[in-house]
């Protein structure tokens, strides 16, 4: 799946990057376990191994942030059980994995309302969240809970209430000013978006954000996601040419 114009993949060299924010939308996870006749559990833990796996290439590679797409507002729509079992490997990953990330660096962050999540696992966050508020190395950006429609409504309500409340003229409305009343006002924009498992959409992820990103499509299923699929997404990245309106 991966392809370009004038020159193949292959025969690009990753040495480094200038990707600044990777995000990713980890697709096929009951898919990958369908396909070996296990349950859609088994593909959730496998996917789930992969978080750090990404994380630490992401660090060998110099890219500052990372945002994952672990559980949307729409995905409410699935199971209970399904829906308890992916809250518990999320806090399983953070007891077993936080030490680590934490001496690599790493901040762990979140996007999207925590509220409806279960008491256990806004514990779990919260404390990882502490451990690592401090770092300033690599940004581990989990959406919870999120959308991108409904972190731009809230946006837009905040916003709102400083207009009626007087405390924001309407005519200083502007891009950088909207951004401030984001949820993510603290991280730059999203360089590079990538989705396993072959499906082509965004599903409602980080809309604003991925305003100029590049759009990657690969095939593998998001536990079958390893260093090399990694590096085609950089060689990939690095082909494109990045013009943000303008003619080069």
């Amino acid at each position: 799946m991966f392809f370009h114009r004038k020159k193949k993949v292959k025969d690009v060299e990753v040495t480094a990057t200038n990707i600044n924010h990777i995000a990713f939308i980890m697709d096929g996870n009951g898919r990958w376990a369908k396909s070996r006749g296990l349950p859609r559990t088994i593909g959730h833990r496998e996917g789930c191994k992969r978080i750090k796996e990404v994380a630490l290439l992401c660090l060998k590679y110099n890219i500052r942030v990372m945002s994952l797409f672990c559980f949307s507002t729409e995905n409410w729509k699935r199971s209970k059980d399904e829906i308890d079992n992916l809250f518990k490997l999320l806090e399983q990953f953070f007891h077993s994995e936080i030490k680590e990330l934490n001496q690599k660096g790493a901040k762990i962050i979140t996007l999207g309302d925590l509220s409806p999540l279960p008491l256990s696992t806004q514990e779990v966050i919260k404390k990882a969240k502490e451990i690592t508020k401090n770092n300033d190395k690599f940004i581990l950006n989990i959406c919870l809970n999120y959308g991108g429609k409904d972190e731009i409504v809230r946006a837009c309500k905040k916003l709102c209430l400083d207009v009626k409340n007087n405390t924001l003229n309407p005519e200083n409305i502007d891009e950088k000013l909207f951004e401030s009343y984001m949820e993510s006002k603290e991280l730059p924009p999203i360089d590079c978006m990538v989705r396993t498992s072959g499906e082509m959409r965004i599903s409602n992820y980080m809309l604003w954000e991925l305003a100029y990103a590049e759009l990657i499509f690969v095939n593998e299923h998001w536990p079958d996601f390893n260093e090399e699929s990694f590096k085609n997404v950089l060689k990939t990245y690095a082909l494109r040419d990045r013009r943000y309106g303008g003619v080069k």
